[in-house]
């Protein structure tokens, strides 16, 4: 696995490292069938579905019989997971977007060790999964690692990619991060990532963090929101930066068709209310999709936000500065 930036990634020829091992994975369909060509650009959005309900955890940890990593594909060029809230109550969610030459894995989940969290077995298995479908070698396919922003329950299981051949890696400083999307006037500029006929458009969003990116499909027309926003407590250490990564927000879906706004955590059941910070266990969740109407109403709201406090629009909870306080229901600030 190597750090290099998003030109230097596209540029380099896949086929220069290759595994010599692993055409022996599927031989009968590598030498039978030529590679299927999937076309990207036609019949959008790509159709997709999301599960009732996501692995949401148990009552106790130690009987809990969820698979580490729960395995949802929104259709068959597209695979959304989730982290057992076993193995982590922050639960995050990533996301494998598959194109005709390379696989983009946003997000690695808060586990670091194999042994303890196989995501890499996992993700190997979802690729091979998908070369079969398509007629493929899994070495053929390059895999791109990226994240949402600069907290470890979004990238602690990268090293697990270390040694994997044909792999690139976003680095995990603020530089780095710009850098590897060849970003020069970060966080306006939007840059698109082609992973062969399957665009991404990614810029800026920070106010969570400094350093923090939000994801656009073309395929699926999903936006990936990250931390930024989500269904469950928007922890927004920065106001006037994620205010104004709402407003780009808002011109983005003013002038492009979204199917669903997704972030990388659920803690808000059905009805409204405030899992408690690291609860292990959520039953009734809400779904992990949000829609444009849920970004205007947010957005509303925040314009009148004129001081520190939490205000809930009835599917989010906006945590202005608020960060310090574990809880919702134990914060000094009313709903507004």
């Amino acid at each position: 696995m190597t750090d290099l930036n998003r030109r230097t990634f596209l540029a380099l020829p896949i086929a220069s490292v290759l595994i010599p091992t692993a055409a022996a994975l599927f031989p009968e369909e590598s030498e039978a069938q030529p590679p299927r060509q999937i076309d990207f650009t036609q019949n959008l959005p790509a159709k997709g579905s999301f599960p009732d309900k996501w692995i949401h955890g148990s009552p106790s940890c130690l009987d809990n019989r969820d698979p580490a990593i729960q395995v949802h594909w929104y259709n068959e060029h597209t695979a959304i997971l989730r982290q057992n809230k076993a193995y982590s109550y922050e639960a995050p969610f990533m996301h494998l977007y598959f194109g005709n030459e390379r696989i983009l894995l946003i997000d690695q989940g808060y586990t670091k060790l194999a042994h303890d969290w196989p995501l890499r077995e996992v993700v190997e298995l979802c690729i091979k999964e998908w070369c079969l479908r398509n007629h493929r070698r899994p070495e053929d396919m390059a895999l791109l690692l990226s994240f949402t922003h600069l907290h470890d329950d979004h990238y602690a299981a990268i090293d697990q990619f270390a040694d994997r051949p044909n792999t690139r890696a976003m680095g995990l400083s603020h530089e780095q991060m710009i850098g590897f999307w060849g970003m020069t006037a970060y966080p306006t500029q939007r840059v698109s990532l082609d992973l062969g006929g399957r665009t991404l458009l990614i810029w800026g969003s920070p106010g969570h963090t400094v350093s923090e990116f939000a994801y656009y499909d073309t395929y699926t027309q999903i936006l990936f929101t990250g931390d930024m926003f989500y269904a469950g407590r928007c922890y927004i250490s920065f106001w006037d930066l994620w205010f104004a990564s709402m407003q780009r927000l808002i011109a983005f879906v003013d002038t492009h068709p979204v199917t669903h706004i997704v972030g990388c955590h659920i803690e808000i059941s059905r009805t409204g209310e405030d899992y408690p910070y690291g609860i292990t266990y959520q039953p009734d969740e809400a779904p992990l999709q949000l829609t444009v109407e849920d970004l205007r109403h947010a957005y509303a709201i925040a314009q009148k936000v004129t001081e520190p406090g939490i205000y809930f629009t009835g599917k989010v909870f906006l945590c202005n500065q608020t960060r310090g306080t574990t809880t919702v229901d134990q914060n000094p600030y009313a709903y507004d």
